[in-house]
């Protein structure tokens, strides 16, 4: 780590930050001259600012608060190391940080710790998971008094309806999205394709599969900073909340997973179309903790007018093989690259407690040898499915009830999680509509 900014004189500062329960970057900015300082003993702050709302108040009943004396955390470097940070204007490099006690215990209440301990599962099995996440997110000019579309930088007019998959739509942001593909490299993000939408302004940009879950999540986090941070150089914003515009699809956090054992076999391959065994134990897996899991997929009062039905996000809780209407789909292709594609996640999810959902259900599916219902064909909205939850306070009950939670999460966070969401709710029930939209926008 040190290495790093020693060939990187250029940087003038750094910033070192944790994500917090909603996905929020939480932490400091440090002079360069002090940064050995910090990669070799860590920083210290509020254990409490990992479980702040969506505004970055305390939680006023939490426990981590005043019972405690607010007392500190130690936060220590990851695995990644220093990253520049090519949407701020003076040289920056940013270190991620995730906390742990003062007796050294990782943290329970830190999302990333809380994919860890699910990853540990799998470790314990000798299987990797190999993960691939799909981002969609829209570009937006919101300057005046309604949302809308960006200027195209090219023809200098506005885009009236969406293009699906349309060059010209890419093309109408092509500095835009060069920059954002050149500040990938440098940071060292593997984004793929990218396609324009089927919203006002909206695009998608895969990053590929690797077998680093951990990793992939911190990907994704970092994605939402650099997308977000880059727009605004560009004088518009980018926006992963889940539903900007009521007469347009939502943005979805899509995840494709398998898993590999000790010998780099793909166990949910039976070298045929159907899957292994153990692919459908982890589907069924999936499924049962779905709408329990709601309050990860969907956390925020926004999330929930994405999820409603034939409006490009499942619903329904089924499974099916080619099938996009579906809230999970095994894709079709090369067998030996068999997978699961969960697709229930809005864009706004913390992406560490969207991945230890996901793969903690998968892990429960198979260790349970649990068989799923059968696989539906057509339209899963013309279905009488179990439904996903489509209220935000019976997603937190039914979050706080779960057996399965408790299989996936420990007791701290489930607990501050609520905590955080049930004081985000009572607040946002004071709000406009354009005073949601406002907050959302750009902090998820």
């Amino acid at each position: 780590m040190k290495s790093w900014l020693r060939k990187n004189p250029q940087v003038r500062t750094i910033r070192v930050a944790a994500a917090d329960l909603n996905g929020q970057p939480r932490g400091k900015r440090v002079p360069t001259r002090f940064a050995d300082k910090v990669v070799e003993d860590g920083t210290r702050f509020p254990v409490s600012v990992l479980n702040l709302d969506i505004w970055g108040e305390d939680i006023d009943d939490s426990p981590l608060v005043f019972e405690t004396g607010d007392r500190d955390g130690v936060l220590k470097p990851t695995e990644r190391g220093f990253l520049p940070m090519p949407w701020l204007e003076a040289p920056t490099a940013l270190l991620p940080i995730w906390m742990f006690r003062e007796d050294g215990r990782p943290y329970d209440g830190d999302p990333r710790h809380a994919l860890r301990a699910v990853l540990d599962r799998y470790t314990a099995k000798g299987w990797t998971p190999v993960v691939a996440v799909e981002l969609e997110f829209y570009l937006i000019d919101d300057s005046g008094r309604s949302l809308q579309v960006p200027v195209s930088e090219r023809s200098g007019k506005r885009r009236k309806g969406a293009e699906t998959m349309s060059i010209r739509a890419l093309d109408s942001f092509d500095n835009f999205f060069t920059d954002l593909y050149d500040a990938c490299e440098e940071m060292d993000i593997p984004a793929d394709t990218a396609i324009s939408e089927a919203g006002l302004g909206q695009f998608e940009i895969n990053l590929m599969h690797g077998d680093d879950a951990l990793r992939a999540a911190d990907d994704a986090w970092l994605f939402k900073m650099l997308v977000k941070g880059l727009a605004r150089r560009y004088g518009f914003a980018a926006s992963f909340m889940a539903k900007p515009y009521d007469d347009y699809a939502g943005s979805g956090l899509h995840t494709h997973f398998s898993v590999l054992d000790a010998d780099g076999n793909n166990i949910f391959d039976d070298g045929g179309p159907k899957g292994s065994d153990i692919m459908r134990h982890a589907v069924a897996g999936c499924l049962r903790a779905m709408p329990d899991s709601g309050l990860i997929f969907a956390p925020h009062a926004n999330s929930y007018d994405r999820l409603v039905p034939e409006a490009h996000a499942p619903t329904g809780v089924c499974w099916a093989y080619e099938n996009r209407t579906a809230a999970v789909r095994i894709p079709s292709g090369d067998h030996k690259a068999r997978r699961i594609e969960h697709r229930v996640a809005g864009g706004d999810v913390n992406p560490y407690l969207m991945l230890a959902a996901i793969l903690g259900a998968a892990m429960n599916g198979m260790e349970d040898g649990i068989e799923p219902p059968e696989p539906i064909s057509g339209n899963a909205y013309a279905l009488d499915l179990p439904q996903m939850p489509t209220q935000w306070d019976a997603a937190m009950d039914a979050f706080e009830q779960s057996d399965e939670i408790k299989r996936i999460f420990a007791p701290e966070l489930i607990r501050n999680f609520l905590l955080t969401k049930r004081q985000e709710a009572h607040y946002m029930e004071e709000l406009s509509e354009a005073e949601r939209v406002e907050i959302y926008l750009d902090t998820v």
